[in-house]
């Protein structure tokens, strides 16, 4: 007896004091197939893993009693409590399709969790516009110059980015960014990205991320489109001013371990204005997808987009004031151009072992862009006007390979993960020009011409050390960049180049307090490129401007359908980018400096009804200049957007969505303000079998707003003075589409 009570005696100070491993396989309860991604957390412990291509698992640390949550956006989570036929053992999880809910995305020791929840908002009310796609980033606002020709002017952070000097986009790993482009720096046109194939969106504030580089000053958003689609689709839309949208989603090829889709889109409106748009767009993508869902994935894409349109610009407040001309009238109506973009990308994971993957990506785009502007209308040229011409012929040749492996240390309560990242950037980019132009027809004056050769070469390591509540995330980057611009203006051969190195260290630092609650603090150097024209005309001097940031907030989830996050931050800038209009450039400045709040909510009231919403405040002054003349132009202070959505309320689901700008500087002594605005769009579906039919409606209230604006000096014809003011682009007044699309 007495050797029995020892023998138990020890058998449990065994079962108590070693660690124990869960591993397994996660699949798809409707197919079977192994779901790769899928959330494995341990409430009981904080440890959490992910499964691979396989859907495999592992998780150390484990104790009876422990209960262990699998859960993955649209699916039912599913829990289970260890018993000790568990313990060392592998198991076999089917998860049911279920509709997209906030209680199925946890809290975790992840750098950036907010983006799974933000995925929600995605799935129940999808965007309806290649516009409204950074819509969905909180705290972030976009203005459009040409009713959807140009890129979109984006707001974040107290950052008037312009179309993308302070924020990188990616898409399936391909960037979209444009360095030293014709229009501005860091130009991010994603005109083509067709809404309806985008699956979900990661994003990340500040200068945290070692795997972000040129542009990740405000932030980082890294758009991945669909690798299967599940039925047919075809869409057609129609409404106010001549619009019409066709779209379709066609499987190509549906097999067990292959399949592919082709997604198309056409696009036509006159507009808003009084001078017809003629507004034209085609996007047309073809994806495929392999995985033998054992240890390897692949993934394939090619996609042409090409857009033509005419506009009527900018237009002064005196004008309209006056009555010379309405608010949807125009001083130089011949503004417009075209661009086109083809895109070719692969993607390619290969699981080595339980512990050790790598993945690699490779993308070629060829681009052409042209823009015709006036800003300043007579200003320079009281004959012929101030029209402007940019131009360019680009070819992108990119590539990144990233090594992960993770394991546990020998108290097996330790994780750590380390990646370690090389790749490159090749822009090439021919024919780049800003001329004097009349009526798009005549060049009356080159002002730069030129060719552009821009190298970006980078590796990173990034190291995950997760113990008991802590999850510590040191980060390193290293970039190499070479300028070569050739001046085609000069009788001689006239080639300059430079070149830089970087390096930019980052912290991440998460405590996971409880369940519901945690707590961040961030801290890392980011940088924007300059333009490869103005680094070689100043011998190299601020290259590489450098951003230094820190972000300290929580995310807690109070309920299981309720997320709230804050954020205290700071961000500041070597060296800013300033838009000056009479040029229609964007041009260096000096160093800024940047405090904020984020505050955002997502409540999902019942199991149809979504309620979100982000308040954003930044103080954003020049770190250079005297206290009144600080201020830095279109840098908003105050932004919030929104919205109540629901879904499957019987055969009905849509939403009403607010998006709201306090007014702001236009000028470096706020002595000319920006307006701002509150905006209301509405979306209601009918669904009767496969059928859906659709109401969108933009600004709803038909408030008169300005989208854009500029404090710019400007002259009109005979006028004796030039005068600087606010010129506007107007916003859309209320417009209403309606829609009907099949599902087969």
């Amino acid at each position: 007896m007495k050797k029995y009570i020892i023998f138990c005696l020890l058998y449990t100070v065994f079962y108590s004091v070693k660690a124990h491993e869960l591993s397994g396989t996660v699949v798809s309860e409707d197919n079977n197939k192994p779901l790769q991604g899928v959330g494995v957390y341990n409430k009981t412990t904080g440890a959490y893993t992910y499964t691979n291509v396989s859907g495999y698992f592992e998780l150390d640390d484990i104790s009876i009693n422990d209960v262990i949550y699998f859960y993955q956006l649209g699916y039912e989570n599913q829990e289970l409590v260890i018993v000790e036929k568990h313990l060392d053992s592998e198991i076999d999880i089917e998860l049911r399709i279920s509709s997209a809910s906030l209680d199925q995305v946890l809290i975790v020791s992840k750098v950036n969790v907010l983006s799974n929840f933000i995925n929600v908002d995605l799935k129940t009310s999808p965007v309806k516009s290649s516009q409204e796609i950074l819509r969905k980033i909180p705290g972030l606002i976009i203005g459009q110059h040409a009713g959807g020709g140009k890129a979109e002017q984006i707001f974040l952070r107290g950052f008037d980015i312009d179309h993308g000097t302070d924020i990188a986009i990616d898409v399936d790993g391909m960037p979209v960014n444009m360095v030293s482009h014709a229009h501005g720096q860091g130009y991010a046109d994603m005109h083509f990205i067709i809404p309806e194939t985008i699956d979900n969106i990661d994003f990340g504030k500040g200068t945290y991320y070692a795997d972000k580089g040129n542009f990740n000053t405000a932030g980082y958003v890294d758009i991945n489109t669909k690798k299967t689609i599940d039925n047919n689709l075809v869409s057609v839309e129609a409404g106010q001013f001549n619009t019409l949208r066709a779209l379709s989603m066609i499987k190509l090829v549906d097999e067990e371990y292959s399949s592919a889709y082709i997604a198309s889109e056409l696009m036509l409106s006159d507009g808003v204005f009084e001078s017809p748009q003629n507004f034209n767009r085609l996007n047309i993508m073809g994806r495929y997808n392999f995985n033998n869902y054992k240890d390897q994935e692949f993934n394939m894409a090619i996609s042409h987009f090409q857009s033509k349109w005419d506009a009527s610009g900018q237009i002064p407040v005196r004008a309209v004031e006056s009555g010379q001309i309405g608010r949807f009238g125009a001083i130089d109506d011949t503004e417009g151009g075209n661009t086109s973009r083809s895109n070719f990308w692969l993607n390619h994971s290969k699981q080595l072992d339980e512990h050790s993957s790598i993945k690699s990506s490779a993308y070629l785009s060829k681009y052409d862009f042209e823009l015709f502007s006036n800003f300043t209308f007579f200003l320079e040229d009281p004959v012929n006007g101030d029209q402007i011409h940019q131009k360019e012929d680009r070819t992108i040749i990119g590539a990144k390979t990233v090594f992960e492996h993770s394991f546990h240390l020998d108290n097996h309560d330790e994780q750590l993960k380390y990646e370690l990242g090389v790749g490159f950037r090749y822009d090439d980019v021919n024919d780049v020009q800003l001329s004097k132009t009349l009526n798009r027809q005549t060049i009356l004056e080159r002002i730069a011409y030129g060719n552009i050769d821009e190298l970006n070469g980078f590796s990173f390591a990034n190291l995950t050390y997760k113990t008991n509540k802590w999850t510590f995330n040191p980060g390193l980057r290293f970039d190499y960049f070479n300028f070569d611009y050739e001046n085609l203006l000069t009788t001689t051969y006239d080639i300059k180049s430079e070149n830089k190195i970087l390096v930019s260290p980052k912290l991440n630092i998460i405590y996971a307090a409880s369940n519901g609650l945690q707590l961040f603090a961030k801290t890392g150097l980011g940088y924007h490129s300059n333009d490869t024209r103005v680094v070689t005309a100043n011998n190299g001097k601020k290259i590489l401007p450098t951003a230094f940031g820190t972000d300290f907030g929580l995310i807690a989830k109070p309920l299981d359908r309720l997320v709230i996050n804050v954020a205290l931050w700071s961000l500041f800038l070597q060296q800013e980018f300033v838009y000056v209009g009479d040029a229609g450039i964007v041009e260096p400045s000096g160093k800024t400096k940047r405090y904020g709040v984020d505050f955002g909510l997502r409540y999902q009231l019942t199991d149809w009804l979504f309620f979100n919403t982000d308040v954003n405040y930044t103080y954003a002054r020049s770190s250079e200049e005297p206290s009144g003349q600080d201020y830095i132009p279109l840098a908003p202070d105050l932004t919030s957007s929104g919205g109540l959505s629901f879904r499957d309320l019987k055969k009905f689901s849509g939403g009403l969505s607010y998006r709201f700008i306090k007014d702001r500087p236009a000028n470096e002594d706020n002595s000319i303000v920006a307006e701002g605005y509150f905006i209301t769009d509405l979306n209601l579906n009918y669904n009767h079998k496969n059928w859906t039919f659709g109401l969108i409606v933009e600004n709803l209230f038909d408030n008169d707003w300005n989208e854009t604006q500029f404090a710019t000096e400007s002259r009109l014809f005979n006028e004796p003075d030039a005068v600087e003011e606010i010129h506007f682009t107007p916003g859309s007044p209320f417009f209403l589409r309606g829609k009907i699309s099949v599902r087969f």
